[in-house]
């Protein structure tokens, strides 16, 4: 660790028998490691963000104008946004309840250690499973042709397309998003379980509390934090999926990314400007999500402590 000498004597003589400026190279030789994820994210997340930022409120000719983000409330981009909330916060809430009883099962249930760590590192790879190889193993199992109705059509059974059900709409994106969702949410919620003490569960029966109001008193008060916080997360991570709704979807369902798709892939009818602005409003929403989640985490883990 280096220690900073006094204010106004930068090369007096620090413990170990080195100054300052012999430990500038050292410093700045561990840094150097740090450059590489700098330089991405300059290049891939801090100047593409002020690009669209800059224009959303730009018109071709490079003015200023607030025209763009006067046209998100025209046409069918606000059903769009209503469709992606829509999604996103079903998609959350169906993978977060899910996700949850999964993670209270590992942490609480005599499962095997083994289980366990298989269960763990399937999810860390399921919740990087999405795009356009999510989206080919859903229609390959629930499509028209896929297993699923193969199997149904072979006992005489009605089609999950009879029964009302299509892959290409609301709730076939929805379930695709939740594939990914529910694993996440198992690797967000199970260290909040894991913090959760045997000696605050133990007190509770000793003082005549029954599993239920131990849950309810305790355990959910102490969770809430987290839950509300990995929710805001989950929700954001779906309301931001943009390949494996494309690829699942393509222009059947009205949903930002695919309206932003639609805008900015260079056709005579697309706004590259009003793209910016559709992206704008997303990165204004996952904002706010990411916002709520940090701080959520953060009452989460003084709790926890």
């Amino acid at each position: 660790m280096i220690l900073w000498p006094a204010p106004g004597n930068p090369g007096r003589p620090i413990p170990g028998g080195t100054s300052l400026r012999t430990n500038v190279p050292k410093l700045l030789s561990l840094w150097a490691g740090l450059l590489p994820f700098l330089l991405f994210c300059l290049l891939f997340l801090i100047l593409p963000t002020f690009k669209i930022v800059t224009g959303a409120f730009q018109a071709p000719d490079g003015t200023f104008t607030l025209d763009n983000i006067r046209m998100m409330n025209s046409g069918n981009i606000p059903s769009a946004f209503w469709v992606s909330i829509k999604i996103s916060f079903v998609s959350a809430l169906l993978g977060g309840v899910a996700g949850f009883a999964v993670s209270a099962a590992l942490a609480f249930g005599a499962v095997p250690k083994a289980l366990r760590g298989a269960a763990t590192t399937f999810s860390g790879v399921a919740a990087n499973f999405a795009g356009v190889p999510l989206a080919f193993a859903f229609i390959a199992t629930l499509g028209p042709v896929g297993l699923v109705n193969v199997m149904l059509r072979s006992n005489n059974m009605a089609t999950l397309q009879q029964m009302g059900f299509s892959i290409y709409g609301f709730w076939g994106l929805t379930m695709a998003y939740v594939f990914f969702q529910l694993p996440l949410m198992i690797l967000m919620i199970l260290p909040a379980l894991d913090g959760l003490k045997r000696e605050w569960r133990e007190a509770a029966a000793i003082l005549g509390a029954s599993g239920a109001q131990y849950w309810r008193m305790i355990a959910l008060p102490i969770l809430t934090p987290a839950l509300l916080g990995t929710f805001a997360l989950l929700f954001a991570n779906a309301f931001g999926a943009v390949a494996t709704a494309m690829a699942l979807t393509g222009a059947n369902l009205n949903i930002v990314p695919i309206l932003l798709f639609a805008q900015i892939r260079g056709d005579v009818l697309g706004n590259p400007h009003l793209g910016y602005a559709l992206a704008f409003g997303m990165i204004v929403v996952t904002a706010v999500a990411n916002t709520l989640y940090i701080w959520l985490r953060v009452r989460s883990e003084r709790w926890l402590k």
